[in-house]
């Protein structure tokens, strides 16, 4: 009871803080926030605190402290949420697909929600802004332009405001160790889209912004004067244009046509975000820069943790190759480490790679598995053709002369609960190596059912839909054979129907498909000495400290640097006659700093606190290397021998079904185009019938696979859930549908 309290005015906390931070950015385009903050930021430069202080305080900190109090919520949520089932509400049908589409993907009606009203914020503060701006109107002397010029220059510094409003947000949803979205029940996989929004819009802006201000420069014959001016005071022009460039190079690099084509391009152009913040900095200012600050912090921050997380490197302890391309990795773990289902690691292969990093799905339970996880790898690009070929080289030679691969492991990141244990029912539907989360879920639920705990409420039914283009990719089921045997002891009940729709039919049954996997082939690497295992990410209660630690070293220095670096303003000759005041005041701008001073000043607290708190996480991850102890390999070629030689006799032929040619319904059918642009799809039928089976109750429709495939089955759940039928007689069942992302 004392925890569940801790959770509620913890919850409380950070509504009451996000409300407050977002009521500033209502509230700063308008005249009366801008009289009040002028007279609050003098107050506090003839303190030892400072505007600096108070701009950190007011307009970054917010966002930091919501991230470390979210940390310690979903730790004690997490122990709260074992045994619940989910509650159905007629809100919740907002969190389910209402819009699909080609163009957009997905949207809930949260989602929808939330565009709109980010945008009516844009809108407000443009015209709050602009139409202040018009009222107070004035010709410049310095630069001779008409009122129409001048006019087009303000809404163009206006749309530099709404850029900076996107940058405000666009580091939020890639965050991992800090993730502010997982408070939301997003995970990172998913909340990537978000920053694709994000940095769209703010290229937009920004290059708007850029152009029209160089287009005003172009037509008053001003531009070879300010284009390469480098201000003492005020915005830096020379600044702001480099800062343009090189975002845009991100943004088209960041392109699906060259992101999936071309992903090193991607990749490496997209370090250049620290060029882009530098600049950004040296050209918005101080004070705008804190706006944007928290999510610049928070990211660097978890930037530096996930760097000292795949320290030191481990291992692959064996690999197993599959007849259809895909690659089983065989990783030691941490006894203590403990993840849920669905969850994804970022691996690293410093013989292929030294600086790119893969995200996968983890395919093995911690409940089981308490040495070793796995991953399955499709190799269908270059990075993993590489790791393919890698493997199988080593398999053609001598066992003496295998050598281990070193890898870099960040993570595992996934739900901070077992969500898909809430629902009565599960419907999974996975297309090609879109298995590999299920395949987490299903050793989950086999380890609870095997060791008969009554810790989790199981689900009584699951339906697992499985489209692939060959019949060899049914052998990565192998692993799970024992759930569908469907023992009369099980809790639950497991159904497979499987889809191959490129191949006509064969005479062989679903058990001899899958014990076709014995064409697997497996490599056993050659271990000198001991390795470490994989710890996982940092306590949440030692990330959210963490996150302090950075924040008060940072504050700290900031104020030291600014008192010994930067002139201070006061007067201090004490009472003396009111005009030598007012002369020393004419004559302050003279004296005053250049502008960039108190931007450099930034940066160095900056890293200096970012390198305080790396060493209390360096102790930190040291201390828990201290306590592991050497892993002992042998265990883990057992681990690999046991998975190869897994029986299938018992798998209940009539209870599964496995269809050849494509589309199973020819009448009542769901298209789905494939990369090959062959029709295949999910039968309505096939939804109808599970749905009548299940009486109304609560179900989970988890998707894992091509987009088109998640389209089409979120359009099918819109047509038959009875979320929004609330006063209907008869009960109708209630679909929560979730698209599993496991390519970024």
């Amino acid at each position: 009871m004392g925890k569940a309290a801790v959770v509620i005015l913890l919850k409380v906390l950070m509504i009451l803080i996000s409300t407050a931070w977002l009521s500033l950015w209502l509230l700063k385009p308008t005249n009366l926030w801008t009289r009040k903050w002028k007279a609050a930021e003098s107050s506090a430069r003839n303190t030892v605190f400072g505007y600096y202080g108070l701009d950190f305080t007011v307009y970054t900190f917010p966002v930091i402290a919501v991230a470390m109090i979210g940390l310690v919520y979903l730790k004690l949520q997490s122990w709260g949420q074992r045994n619940s089932r989910q509650i159905r509400s007629s809100t919740a049908a907002f969190s389910n697909p209402l819009v699909t589409s080609s163009l957009v993907g997905i949207l809930s009606g949260v989602e929808i929600l939330s565009v709109f009203l980010f945008i009516l914020f844009l809108a407000w503060t443009f015209y709050t802004r602009i139409s202040h701006d018009f009222t107070k109107l004035t010709p410049m002397e310095s630069l001779k332009l008409d009122l129409w010029q001048l006019k087009f220059l303000r809404v163009a510094t206006r749309f530099g405001l709404l850029a900076e409003a996107c940058l405000a947000l666009l580091l939020l949803p890639i965050l991992r160790e800090l993730a502010v979205f997982r408070i939301l029940g997003i995970q990172f996989e998913v909340s990537v889209r978000y920053h694709i929004w994000l940095g769209t819009a703010m290229i937009c802006f920004a290059t708007f912004h850029g152009a029209s201000t160089l287009f005003i420069w172009g037509v008053s014959h001003y531009i070879q004067d300010e284009i390469t001016k480098w201000q003492r005071t005020g915005r830096i022009y020379l600044a702001g244009e480099i800062t343009l460039v090189v975002g845009l190079v991100m943004w088209i690099t960041s392109l699906p046509q060259i992101r999936r084509k071309r992903f090193e391009i991607f990749y490496y152009m997209h370090h250049l975000y620290i060029i882009f913040l530098v600049f950004f900095l040296l050209h918005a200012g101080d004070r705008h820069f804190y706006m944007i600050f928290a999510g610049v912090f928070l990211f660097c921050l978890d930037k530096l943790l996930r760097i000292l997380q795949s320290w030191p490197q481990t291992h692959i302890l064996s690999a197993r190759l599959y007849p259809c391309k895909v690659v089983e990795l065989i990783l030691p773990k941490d006894t203590g480490l403990k993840y849920t289902p669905t969850s994804i690691i970022f691996m690293k292969i410093p013989s292929i790679s030294r600086f790119q990093w893969h995200s996968f799905s983890i395919t093995s339970s911690s409940t089981i598995d308490h040495h070793t996880m796995s991953v399955l790898v499709k190799c269908d690009g270059r990075w993993t053709t590489s790791l393919y070929d890698n493997i199988r080289a080593q398999l053609d030679s001598d066992a003496d002369k295998m050598k281990s691969i070193p890898v870099a492991i960040e993570g595992p990141y996934g739900p901070a609960s077992l969500t898909f244990l809430r629902y009565d029912n599960l419907l999974l539907v996975a297309g090609g190596i879109g298995i590999t989360p299920f395949l987490s879920i299903l050793h989950e639920i086999a380890a609870t059912q095997g060791n008969g705990s009554s810790r989790y409420r199981l689900p009584s039914r699951i339906q697992l839909i499985y489209v692939v283009k060959k019949s060899q990719y049914i052998g990565l089921l192998k692993s799970v054979s024992s759930l569908l045997q469907n023992h009369p002891s099980n809790k639950c009940h497991l159904k497979l129907k499987v889809f191959v729709t490129q191949e006509k039919q064969c005479g062989a049954t679903l058990g001899e498909m899958l014990n076709e996997a014995s064409q697997v082939q497996s490599v056993h690497f050659g271990l000198k000495g001991p390795i470490y295992a994989i710890h996982g990410t940092q306590s949440l209660y030692w990330t959210a400290a963490l996150a302090g630690i950075a924040s008060i070293t940072f504050l700290v220095f900031l104020i030291c640097f600014n008192h010994i670096f930067v002139p201070s303003g006061k007067n201090t000759s004490g009472h003396h006659s009111s005009k030598l005041a007012v002369s020393s005041k004419m004559k302050a701008p003279k004296e005053k700093s250049p502008s960039w001073v108190a931007d450099i000043l930034i940066i160095s607290s900056f890293i200096i606190s970012l390198a305080c708190t790396s060493l209390v996480a360096i102790v930190l991850r040291w201390r828990r290397l201290k306590k592991e102890e050497a892993p002992l390999v042998s265990s883990k070629e057992e681990k690999v021998q046991q998975l190869s030689s897994i029986e299938t006799k018992g798998v209940v032929e009539e209870e599964h079904e496995v269809h050849f040619g494509g589309r199973p319904n020819l009448e009542d059918i769901v298209v789905i185009s494939f990369l090959t642009h062959r029709n295949d799809g999910i039968s309505s039928d096939e939804f109808s019938k599970f749905l009548n089976e299940t009486n109304g109750s609560d179900i989970g429709v988890l998707v894992s696979g091509p987009e088109t495939m998640k389209e089409a089955v979120a359009s099918l759940c819109q047509q038959k859930s009875g979320c929004f039928q609330i006063g209907h007689k008869e009960k109708k069942p209630y679909l929560s549908f979730h698209a599993l992302t496991f390519t970024l």
